[in-house]
């Protein structure tokens, strides 16, 4: 079973960045495409962002493009997710998130993190 752990969450105000990672130690992360997710309080979960490794795509939800990259490292071991120009509704708990399905829509993602909590606060 894939232990998927995330990194880099924390507190920064409007405007500001930071990035996550996730990692499955000991693990390589070349067999699956990866995604991530968040949830706010009272709000279902979105995902905000999708890599497949294999062709370099990306997907973003609207509300992120521009704003949010994706990207996995060279030896397929790390997935990050840059976050710019941070706003107060990015605030959730994000997490990592895998699937074998090559081309999967966002119910397919059945390998979870624990999360890492983001707040956009002044």
């Amino acid at each position: 079973q894939l232990q998927l752990v995330e990194s880099g969450g924390g507190l920064v105000q409007p405007g500001g960045s930071l990035t996550l990672s996730c990692t499955a130690p000991g693990v390589t992360l070349e067999p699956y495409v990866m995604g991530w997710f968040r949830q706010a309080p009272g709000k279902e979960r979105e995902g905000p962002s999708i890599i497949r490794h294999t062709d370099g795509s990306t997907y973003y939800i609207d509300s992120v493009k521009g704003r949010f990259t994706i990207s996995m490292d060279t030896h397929k071991t790390m997935v990050h997710l840059q976050m710019n120009s941070l706003r107060p509704e990015d605030t959730g708990r994000y997490y990592c998130a895998a699937t074998a399905d090559d081309n999967p829509d966002w119910a397919d993602f059945n390998l979870w993190g624990h999360g890492t909590q983001v707040t956009v606060s002044s």
